[in-house]
């Protein structure tokens, strides 16, 4: 049986016991064939975990896990129930639990015999039972993602686009309209996804406007916080296909780009995003019907003039099509067709051309460092969040053999202290993915180092956050105003955990910059330890720097 290490019982003891009995159980969540679970909300059929406060009627924590799990999960979720509830409630002990599970009963009372927490079996348990039943309730009255009608051919439609590749030869500028005037949307602009091997699929925007406004958003954003581009990303007013790695896959996610799979472990997803609705992966049946005729007017443009758009130019070229809907029980015998006119937009493309180039070309030098050492600030993917913090060392030495890479330091580590002093750099799975392979090409990780300066002008002092590679390169991870009390108290802390550990720390990038665990990253949201030594000013050599202005 495992146990709760010695670190984490002393911070669960330190919690305040409040008198209440909480309830806890894990329940099978079956969902209907074609259902979808909203972001946010339960993601997957299996067996969800739930812990319940039933003195005060709250949930304060669940989970969705596989049927198969072990109990220890089950441990897992009433321990940030316990630390990190997700109601409005503060952190605690409850002086009672209550299963109705033997088994549980006899394994929670093993795990959590030294957090004087009282464990009783009881033969019911009706607060989780009534809130199962409306999990349930809603699950079954949810529609299904796309109309029964149009399921099988508008996948078809979407793995139509897939075998098409149309995002290897243009960017996410070059656009392409379709004339539709019909089921309330006159013409669909296209964009596409996938110039960077990232994301791939097709936005279709119901209005030049508002893909133009989201264009300006994104550049004005692109240095401000996260949370400013969620905002600008929810201002869009368009429909979507976007293809994901199919959740039965054999291929492991993390090792592998979507392009190079095969086409049976591709699954396409479609939606719509609206200002006022946000971002939803349902279609009703008209805009199913809109998707259904943009994938097959786009397809067939592609066909006809894929020539002549392979090119680094952008011509002009329109071309009309007759499309026939496919049969639906709501619509008549007689065969309907939708007549469209598809063209490529060259003067809109360069516009939005100019948009992007025109911020690249502000950002170019816009500040510099007095100091002969040449710092890049290119290695940390944008709005990624920093943190300063400490892995136990059982979670550091879980990490070393679970993550996607791991470098250990040169020297070895000593393990002294509550555990490895850590930065950790949450972004994005995919620029995770780049940032890491950057990582491993420049040989690892050889150091961390917090160097001082000012900003002469702003009359501001700093502190550069730089990592130091094994080819010598050295890269800012952040700028911190050295006045700030909150990056005292961490520094602070950084400092002495580093020199409990005799100067070891290290680095870990993590993924979930917009999921449940942005802020918080997961084990499993780790992909990445590299293991270094704490540096000084003085071993780079760097002294006092100062940020100095200059016009282009």
């Amino acid at each position: 049986m495992a146990h709760i290490n010695t670190s984490t019982l002393r911070r669960l003891q330190s919690l305040p016991q409040i008198s209440s009995v909480w309830e806890g159980d894990r329940r099978s969540m079956s969902l209907q064939p074609g259902m979808v679970i909203e972001e946010g909300e339960l993601e997957a059929s299996g067996e969800c975990i739930i812990w319940v406060d039933g003195s005060q009627g709250m949930v304060r924590a669940m989970d969705m896990v596989p049927v198969d799990i072990s109990a220890e999960a089950i441990v897992r979720t009433l321990l940030r129930a316990m630390e990190h509830p997700q109601s409005p409630t503060p952190a605690a002990r409850p002086q009672k639990i209550v299963v109705k599970d033997r088994e549980l009963q006899f394994f929670l009372r093993g795990v959590l015999q030294d957090l004087d927490i009282t464990i009783e079996y009881v033969p019911d348990l009706p607060l989780i039972d009534e809130i199962f039943r409306g999990l349930q309730e809603v699950a079954q009255n949810r529609p299904p993602q796309l109309p029964p009608q149009y399921e099988s051919i508008l996948n078809q439609k979407a793995y139509d686009l897939w075998e098409d590749r149309i995002w290897e030869e243009l960017g996410d500028h070059q656009m392409i309209s379709m004339e539709i005037n019909q089921f309330d949307v006159e013409t669909l602009y296209i964009s596409t996804l996938g110039k960077l091997g990232m994301d791939y699929g097709i936005l279709m925007y119901r209005s030049l406007d508002s893909l133009k406004q989201f264009r300006e958003r994104i550049v004005h954003c692109r240095n401000e916080s996260t949370k400013n581009l969620e905002d600008a990303f929810l201002t869009q007013d368009c429909l979507f296909v976007t293809f994901e790695q199919a959740e039965e896959s054999d291929y492991d996610e993390e090792d592998i780009n979507l392009a190079d799979l095969p086409l049976s472990e591709i699954e396409p997803s479609f939606g719509s995003l609206h200002p006022l609705e946000g971002i939803r992966s349902i279609l009703y049946e008209e805009e199913a019907t809109v998707v259904f005729v943009a994938l097959e007017a786009l397809h067939r443009f592609w066909r006809d003039h894929q020539d002549q758009l392979i090119d680094d130019d952008f011509p002009a070229i329109e071309h009309r099509y007759r499309i026939a809907l496919p049969q639906t029980e709501s619509a008549s015998k007689k065969k309907q067709l939708v007549s469209t006119k598809v063209a490529t937009e060259p003067e809109i493309s360069e516009e939005l051309y100019a948009i992007t180039a025109e911020d690249e070309g502000e950002d170019e030098g816009e500040l510099e460092v007095s100091s002969p050492a040449v710092i890049r600030s290119d290695l940390i993917p944008p709005n990624s969040l920093l943190s300063l913090g400490v892995l136990p060392w059982d979670t550091a030495d879980y990490l070393q053999h679970h993550v996607l890479f791991h470098h250990a330091a040169e020297t070895g580590t000593v393990q002294a202290g509550e555990g490895l002093p850590v930065i950790v750099i949450q972004t994005s799975k995919p620029k995770a993915k780049i940032l890491i392979q950057e990582l491993q090409d420049a040989g690892g990780l050889t150091g961390i180092c917090f160097n001082p300066g000012e900003d002469p002008m702003a009359g501001q002092n700093y502190e550069l956050g730089i990592l130091k590679t094994k080819n010598g390169s050295l890269h800012l991870f952040g700028e911190f105003n050295a006045d700030d009390s909150n990056h005292q108290s961490a520094r602070k802390k950084w400092n002495q955990r580093c020199q409990q550990t005799q100067g070891c720390c290290g680095l870990v990038v993590a993924m979930g910059l917009t999921g449940a665990s942005r802020g918080q990253p997961q084990l499993k949201d780790m992909m990445a330890l590299l293991e270094g030594r704490s540096l000084s000013p003085d071993d780079l050599g760097l002294g006092k720097m100062k940020l100095m202005s200059f016009f282009v």
